[in-house]
């Protein structure tokens, strides 16, 4: 089932909850089941970035549910994990993990904008 990363820029708020959904679809437009499936985002100021991600989503610590046969997505960071990110462009992957098998579906920016209100 490979496949070529596609391209999505990301624009988040600062403070705010973020959350965002994308359906993952075969070369036919089927939803892939993701069954037995893990995840993992990170979020860095660059590609190249050593160190901890400035905000990491997974579905180990819940910020990534799938939606198994709906080959659904769901993304989120609470208003508390984003409230920390200074504003700012940074980049992002997202991988879908089953086994050893590691698929990069989207790439792109991810745009924090500031916080105003307080």
């Amino acid at each position: 089932m490979g496949c070529v990363a596609g391209d999505y820029n990301i624009i988040a708020d600062q403070g705010s909850t973020f959350t965002r959904q994308l359906t993952w679809n075969d070369s036919a437009g089927s939803a892939v089941n993701l069954t037995g499936y893990t995840a993992r985002m990170d979020i860095r100021t660059s590609i190249d970035a050593a160190g901890a991600a400035v905000l990491s989503l997974t579905t180990e610590n819940g910020r990534i549910v799938l939606g198994g046969s709906a080959g659904t997505i769901n993304l989120s960071a609470e208003a508390t994990a984003t409230q920390v990110v200074e504003s700012g462009n940074y980049v992002y992957d997202l991988e879908v993990v089953s086994g050893s098998t590691i698929t990069r579906l989207v790439q792109g920016s991810f745009v924090v904008r500031g916080e105003v209100t307080r």
